[in-house]
């Protein structure tokens, strides 16, 4: 999905013209993948936009910066305060945020540590992210060929830029092979999760969703659909999944900031359940679309409003 234009991108600290915020060919993260990132979203809603659970990513960056040993220049509530300036001087109503924090231009080679940490933010407009449709009608997914590293390998539960090439190959082979998405495994050969989702799957009533053993990136919304699910006096539980249960199972879902919640459909050409999006997998659904634009009360504590 193509990016939108905006007006300004916030960078070190200052606002700057779109088209004003670069960086050099030699930039250390370019090369070798050492920075780190959030992705976030900012919903319409009838108090005006408001950022979903934004203390709770802006936490998680700097977890992730941490474990990379990136020295992030400012504050937590400076980058909260920022991404609220932000939206507001882009005039946006809905877009999708995204803060990085990434090795500078200094040195070159895999010692990173003297290169200066740079941090941008970035905000666009961007709907759902397996396009609208998916929201309605649900996906086809493969069971990749590509496992998800283990965490002795690199540290699952960090949300980190070269990591991602793992992604990009379960992303690329899936859609090669007719599929709208992958579903990969750990190494053990459990259920682990999407290229950028984590995965439910929703047998007899009861929720199941892979535990953070299962080299998962421990999702934001994957833990707001927990809660909701609960509310909803569902059972939840968190353990390890086979290949066959997700064939087996009544409903299978993908979550995930950018996904939303998206219902899987068809796994390696098999129809889970009757092939259509399952009832409690569009009552959740619901109920998410319902906090994250401020239409559910009970949840006003995971929206920061722009205003």
């Amino acid at each position: 999905m193509s990016i939108k234009e905006t007006k300004y991108v916030w960078m070190n600290g200052k606002f700057l013209r779109w088209e004003d915020a670069k960086i050099h060919v030699l930039t250390h993260t370019l090369h070798y993948g050492s920075g780190v990132f959030e992705g976030i979203r900012c919903y319409k809603t009838v108090k005006g936009p408001a950022v979903f659970r934004l203390e709770n990513h802006i936490k998680r960056l700097y977890h992730s910066a941490k474990q990379c040993l990136i020295g992030i220049p400012y504050s937590q509530e400076e980058l909260c305060n920022a991404i609220l300036k932000l939206i507001k001087l882009n005039n946006l109503d809905e877009c999708y945020i995204r803060p990085i924090a990434f090795r500078g231009y200094g040195e070159m080679g895999l010692n990173p540590l003297k290169n200066p940490v740079e941090v941008a933010i970035a905000v666009w407009p961007w709907g759902a992210y397996l396009g609208e449709e998916s929201l309605r009608k649900g996906v086809k997914a493969r069971i990749s060929s590509y496992r998800r590293f283990p965490p002795n390998v690199l540290p699952s539960n960090v949300k980190a830029t070269g990591m991602y090439l793992n992604s990009i190959f379960a992303k690329v082979e899936a859609l090669k092979s007719g599929y709208d998405e992958a579903i990969m495994l750990d190494v053990r050969g459990y259920v682990s999760e999407g290229p950028g989702e984590n995965v439910f799957i929703v047998k007899d009533s009861v929720l199941l969703t892979p535990p953070e053993h299962a080299s998962i990136l421990v999702g934001i919304t994957r833990d707001s659909i927990i809660k909701i699910a609960k509310n909803l006096e569902y059972g939840v539980r968190e353990e390890d999944i086979t290949k066959e249960m997700l064939y087996d199972a009544d409903e299978v879902f993908f979550t995930g900031t950018a996904t939303e919640v998206v219902p899987i459909c068809e796994i390696d050409g098999k129809k889970i359940g009757d092939g259509k999006p399952g009832k409690i997998t569009l009552k959740i659904q619901s109920e998410y679309l319902k906090a994250v634009r401020g239409e559910n009360h009970e949840y006003e504590d995971w929206l920061t409003y722009v205003t």
